[in-house]
Formats: structure tokens, sequence, C-alpha cells
């Protein structure tokens, strides 16, 4: 079956950078939305539906809306086999396949901006970070405290902020046991993470996303 599981690289992550005008229409509502508010997927050679995240993998590419209930509409109604006029295979839990690869992706895109020193974590980092305004976009865990999401949001100004993600995912990054608030500096590596985690918002009921 081919993969869409790849390591982090500047080379990999390229791939995603689609133009802004370009769209698909969605195999089951049939509107047409820019391919980042997609999700692309392609039938391997052995007939399975396989979801390719970073838009790479060859054959004629099959859209959905990035959100749960679009991928799973998809399955329950077959959309992908008339769409391509052949039976094919739909594995169970392919919306949560697609929310695995999508959070690997967001995860490893923050991890890129960790090794590029493109992102801080800690309180007190990641509160000078913000009010020196070069920050676009602030982490903060989901299962992080009231108190301190307050205290941070109050110097955010206008940062995207994304609580998709558990301390304990967060701190897999920077190499702690958990990490509550990280940022990313302004850049490309930041519009990559509000564009992926906006994709990955329609898998997962808790978060916020902004735009920049």
């Amino acid at each position: 079956m081919l993969s869409t599981e790849t390591a982090a690289s500047p080379k990999s992550l390229r791939s995603r950078r689609e133009e802004p005008t370009r769209q698909r229409r969605c195999l089951v509502g049939r509107d047409a939305f820019p391919v980042d508010k997609l999700i692309r997927f392609v039938v391997d050679p052995g007939h399975a539906i396989v979801p390719d995240i970073e838009g790479r993998l060859p054959g004629r590419g099959l859209w959905l809306q990035a959100r749960r209930e679009t991928v799973e509409a998809a399955c329950n109604g077959k959309y992908f086999s008339k769409a391509v006029r052949a039976p094919v295979h739909v594995e169970a839990g392919l919306a949560d396949q697609v929310e695995g690869l999508l959070s690997r992706r967001c995860l490893n895109i923050l991890g890129l901006a960790r090794r590029s020193s493109d992102a801080v974590a800690g309180f007190e980092k990641v509160k000078a970070l913000l009010k020196s305004r070069k920050s676009a976009v602030l982490f903060i865990a989901s299962d992080g405290g009231n108190d301190g999401r307050r205290k941070m949001l109050s110097v955010g100004g206008s940062v995207v902020v994304i609580d998709l993600f558990s301390s304990t995912e967060l701190g897999q990054i920077f190499g702690r046991e958990k990490t509550v608030f990280a940022a990313v500096v302004a850049g490309g590596l930041a519009t990559m993470l509000v564009r992926e985690t906006s994709r990955l918002k329609g898998f997962r009921s808790a978060g916020a996303v902004g735009e920049l």
C-alpha cells in the first residue's frame, strides 16, 4: 500500500505550498474549495483508498473537504467507487487515519521550526517572544490550566492561537515530558502551521485556529 508517512524536511514540506487560487471539487458536497481546505486521496495498486496528505502520490486525485463528517460520509456513501467507476477498498477508520497523518505532519513542521530556531517553548520564553511581536503562532496545550492561558493571551496581541495538541504531544517536540506553551516566529513555517492545523481542526472537536 502507498504511504504518506515521511520524515519532516524542507523538501517534503514544500510539497504542500499550493497556489492559493487552485481549487478542486469535493466528492461529497460537489462544492469547489481551495486545495488547502481539502484532503487528497488516491487509489493504490491494490485498489485501496489512501490519503495523500502531502499531495505527492501518483494517480488521479480524489478530493474531500477537510472535515471528519465529510470523510465518513464518503466512506459510507461509496463516493470513491462512484468517482473512479470501479470497486475500491476503504479501510475502517479512514477519518481517524487522516487525523493521525495530519497531526503528525503538523508536529513535524513544529519540530522543524524548533530545529531552525524559529520556535521556543516555556512560559517565560514564549511570553518574551509574544511581547516582541515577532511571533505569528502561539501553541497552548489543550490540557493546560486556564490561569496560565489567560495570562499568555493577555500579551498575545493578534497572534494565531492553536490548542489542538496535548502538553505531552508538544513536549515530545521540545524534548520535555510536557510543554504547555510554545510559539513560532512569523515566516514560512508559521504560515504552513496555520494552514495544516486548520485542516486538522476539521477532525478534532477541540481547539481554536485563527488566520494570519
